[in-house]
């Protein structure tokens, strides 16, 4: 589903925005995930900047990087 990010999405509803991120988040920290996988840059970029902006220890990845990693 949608990380909020979208195109301008992000900047002309910032609140709903901001609420999508943070509810993707907290859903993969209710796992005890360490990492928050996606196949899209800016929705990383996106959750990464909630994820830093609230001092969580949850780290984004590309699913490229994901599938080279050893």
């Amino acid at each position: 589903t949608c990380c909020g990010f979208g195109g301008t999405f992000a900047v002309k509803f910032e609140p709903i925005s901001i609420a999508m991120a943070e509810q993707k988040v907290e859903h993969a920290l209710a796992t005890g995930a360490q990492y928050l996988i996606s196949t899209d840059l800016s929705c990383l970029m996106h959750l990464q900047g909630y994820i830093d902006n609230k001092g969580y220890d949850l780290k984004t990845m590309h699913i490229a990087d994901v599938l080279v990693s050893e």
